[in-house]
């Protein structure tokens, strides 16, 4: 008897332990929404204080929500080590570089007409349409405003979040958009060129003259603002990106820093070659020695454009999937 009512407690504590506890996972989640509708009001006071039009805010401000999804994707950024080979594949598919072709031709009278203004060749702006958005079909569908906020009030990177969260009511200020219509990615990167708000501000064109920075809808105006940004950036016509190139020796410098920049000469001298193995042109321009991979990787020279492209993303492997793609715009496939 005593032994069947041990087996009974038993059965019954482990059945209370697999059981949820929703008292306190609602406890804890009205507890942070309490500390969100705080933290909103805080921005709210904030955006009246830097003289934000009162309908704006308003607007704004009337269906701010939490979004925890937007903060797990910030915390949990993928971490898988990929190679440049496969990173390539993806980014820059065949069938990518097919609709790269056919929308260059499509918008070349308006793509030349923009290249020559700001000195950015077109296959650049188009590839990085390409990249960012896959040429305006993905654009994300979260909430701009709550975006921000949500990840402003998670605190790891208070600042950044929140001065971009006030980009983007000075966006809704000027009348750039509407709040119904505010989309973006689950960081706040907005439209066919995925600026964050305070890119927007610095480098968004109105581009068609009707009053409006329009990224989200209007080629021209997502055309002029690539190249706006290049432009301001440091970009010159008057180069390429880089190429990839194949090593005899061991060299003695290398990486993306512009101090380990060097001529073309240096690097001839040190058995660097093309990658079909001729010499290197003999031209006067620096150029630094970059290996993603390291030396059983893909090895590449890079121009200064490169170093602007950069300023754009932070990755190299993003990097040279936008010259990439621009080099197979170039040759036509």
């Amino acid at each position: 008897m005593h032994q069947a009512l041990k087996a009974c407690r038993a059965v019954i504590m482990s059945l209370l332990v697999a059981l949820p506890l929703p008292s306190l996972a609602q406890n804890s989640d009205v507890e942070t929404l309490a500390a969100f509708a705080s933290y909103v009001s805080t921005l709210k006071s904030e955006a009246e204080s830097k003289g934000i039009n009162a309908e704006v805010i308003e607007s704004a401000f009337a269906d701010i929500q939490f979004r925890p999804t937007v903060v797990k994707s910030d915390k949990n950024q993928p971490e898988r080590k990929i190679t440049l080979d496969s990173y390539l594949e993806t980014r820059v598919p065949d069938w990518k570089v097919k609709q790269a072709v056919s929308l260059y031709q499509d918008n070349k009278s308006l793509l030349d007409k923009i290249a020559k203004q700001y000195g950015v060749q077109a296959r650049f702006i188009v590839a990085l349409w390409g990249n960012e958005s896959n040429f305006g079909k993905i654009q994300g569908n979260y909430s701009v405003i709550s975006a921000l906020a949500s990840l402003a009030f998670e605190g790891r990177r208070e600042k950044l979040f929140k001065d971009n969260f006030f980009a983007a009511l000075r966006i809704l200020d000027e009348g750039h958009a509407n709040v119904s219509a505010f989309k973006g990615s689950w960081a706040g990167a907005m439209g066919q060129t995925q600026f964050m708000p305070l890119s927007f501000l610095n480098y968004a064109v109105d581009y068609d003259g009707d009053g409006k920075k329009d990224i989200w809808n209007t080629k021209a105006d997502v055309f002029a603002s690539i190249a706006n940004y290049l432009s301001s950036e440091g970009w010159s016509d008057a180069g390429t990106w880089g190429r990839q190139v194949k090593l005899t020796q061991p060299v003695p410098v290398s990486g993306l820093s512009k101090a380990n920049m060097k001529p073309l000469s240096f690097w001839h001298n040190h058995g660097v070659k093309r990658f079909d193995g001729r010499d290197l042109p003999k031209v006067d321009v620096k150029a630094s020695l970059i290996m993603p991979d390291g030396e059983e990787g893909r090895i590449y020279l890079v121009y200064d454009n490169f170093h602007t492209l950069m300023k754009w993303n932070r990755s190299s492997y993003f990097g040279v999937s936008v010259g990439y793609l621009s080099e197979r715009i170039k040759r036509g496939y």
